[in-house]
């Protein structure tokens, strides 16, 4: 295996052996196969008016099996043969439709449209369809950035479509994208472009995220979320997937049990839908790293909707249940039903009743819920404590959180901000600082949650509307910077959408990432001024003097 798409790379290069996530080498090979194959047919697919019907089965395929293979969604290598195997049954169907329009074109083919073999065969052709094969590293650079985008872009639109929305235009360019990885023309230029393009169809993907969950939800609202425990026995629900919960608070109401929120589904609680639940309790422990420690004093039943599952211990793994595409050996899995009917959790339901309530680990209260519609509605409180120099600056310190020691520096950085300064924050990395006292500016808590990864949409319509708040003509102007943490692919179309939007002088840490070549990460420091972290006092300096 080689795999290097998170920023735990193994020695800051990849991982070779074992993925330091836990994945296992022929997990990791069945899952470039089936990224192999997905080009393949994405590739036969281009200049083909597909029938809506086999569009939208090749377009849900796509996207389902992109977002499976995000670090920490799934281990399970049963769930990969049977995927690769539908891959090429529906890559297959595609060709056939082609071969009938094209008759003379089969011999320009390339291999991954054609090759085949029974799933004994698998693992023997992952072994040459890695990351590696690409052997000029600065193309291997962008083309893997381009696939790590398209797999963020692919676990907002699977969210947003469990919600009922969809996007066609999305969907051709995700094929498009990946097809053109196949395409040894194009240069280095050409692939920064369309890294760029996957910039801008990464906005729309959070767009119709936001718009599904704030139809269906409401929009976030000011919240002082629990984080105590209760005397019922509970549910954890932790990943990112709102229907999910939705169904399980529903089936959970009045049977006697709490359902708590876990990690990113945190801003859950935000959403004025879910607050009629009574049983709706608060949130449990903190970022998804923690929760080899968590879910063991939770004593209840945990549901993993997306990915974030870390391989689980003993001592809970009897009380873990995965659904969607998160899968792992050994651990009870929840199925879709057909015809999008509910889910079934009458398992967990059925275990939480015999378990004791969850053990206590923290009290107090988290505020969040500061997402765009929410700050826009005080934007002229917040414009004039710009202008009276109540706030000095802002700092978007949002991404993911981790199990790197080095990931303290942002407990630090937050701590040693001075007062007049505020951090807008959306993903797990807030939990490095959202339990801290900051205090306040303008009656509004210095940190200012907008929710999940996801909500980093809602950052960025700040950020434009404080622009034209402002009357500036470049959005670099405002008194912000952005000072991130990333860990996978889901940051990777976040930093790709905000390059898109022309935000410049991002610093993304503990590390920049292994894929990136010395050649393209030149590149982006060049054009975009992207750049790393050092140590706080100096990086503190470094921004405050802008």
């Amino acid at each position: 295996m080689f795999c290097f798409q998170c920023q735990e790379a193994s020695q800051g290069t990849g991982c070779t052996v074992v993925g330091v996530c836990g994945k296992p080498h022929d997990v990791a090979n069945l899952m470039d196969l089936l990224i192999y194959t997905l080009k393949g047919l994405s590739f036969l697919s281009l200049d083909l008016d597909l029938p809506t019907e086999l569009e939208r089965r090749v377009s849900l395929f796509i996207m389902d099996s992109l977002f499976a293979t995000i670090t920490n969604a799934n281990f399970d290598r049963d769930y990969f043969v049977c995927k690769n195997s539908e891959a090429l049954k529906l890559r297959d169907e595609v060709r056939a439709l082609r071969g009938s329009l094209f008759p003379h074109a089969s011999a320009s083919l390339p291999d991954a449209a054609v090759w085949t073999a029974d799933e004994h065969g698998f693992d023997g052709k992952a072994w040459t369809v890695g990351v590696l094969r690409t052997a000029n590293e600065d193309i291997r650079s962008l083309r893997e950035l381009l696939t790590y985008g398209l797999k963020g872009m692919a676990a907002y639109s699977y969210h947003a479509g469990q919600l009922g929305e969809i996007d066609p235009a999305l969907d051709a360019f995700v094929r498009r994208a990946l097809a053109a990885t196949l395409d040894d023309t194009l240069e280095a230029a050409d692939l920064v472009a369309l890294n760029l393009e996957a910039g801008k169809y990464g906005v729309d993907a959070m767009a119709m995220l936001d718009k599904a969950n704030t139809g269906a939800y409401g929009h976030p609202e000011i919240t002082k979320v629990k984080i105590g425990t209760g005397s019922r026995p509970g549910i954890l629900i932790s990943g990112h997937d709102l229907k999910d919960l939705e169904e399980l608070l529903i089936q959970t109401e009045g049977q006697g049990i709490d359902v708590y929120t876990h990690s990113e589904m945190l801003p859950a609680h935000y959403y004025p839908a879910f607050k009629r639940y009574e049983h709706f309790y608060g949130n449990y422990g903190s970022a998804w790293w923690k929760q080899t420690q968590e879910f063991k004093s939770f004593n209840g039943p945990i549901l993993m909707t997306t990915n974030c599952i870390v391989p689980p211990k003993d001592s809970y793994i009897g009380r873990l249940y995965t659904t969607g595409h998160t899968g792992y050996p050994g651990v009870a899995h929840i199925s879709d039903e057909v015809d999008g009917a509910p889910k079934d959790y009458s398992a967990l339901i059925e275990q939480a009743r015999s378990c004791p309530p969850p053990t206590e680990i923290e009290t107090g209260e988290i505020t969040g819920g500061f997402a765009h519609h929410t700050v826009l509605g005080v934007a002229d409180r917040v414009v004039e404590a710009v202008k009276s120099g109540e706030i000095r600056r802002f700092f978007v310190m949002a991404g993911c959180d981790g199990r790197m020691k080095s990931r303290n520096y942002y407990t630090d950085f937050a701590r040693e901000l001075p007062q007049d300064t505020v951090i807008l924050t959306a993903g797990c990395a807030k939990y490095k600082y959202n339990k801290l006292d900051l205090g306040e500016i303008a009656g509004l808590p210095r940190v200012l949650d907008a929710g999940q990864c996801n909500d980093s949409y809602s950052l960025v319509v700040i950020a434009m509307k404080l622009q034209e708040a402002f009357g500036l003509d470049d959005i670099n102007d405002l008194p912000i910077s952005y000072n991130i943490a990333w860990y996978e692919q889901k940051a990777v179309i976040v930093l790709l959408a905000l390059l898109h939007l022309g935000i410049r002088n991002i610093h993304l840490g503990p590390t920049l990432p292994a894929f990136l070549s010395p050649n393209v990460a030149q590149v982006l420091i060049d054009s975009f001024g992207i750049g790393g972290i050092t140590n706080v006092e100096d990086d503190m300096k470094r921004f405050l003097e802008v």
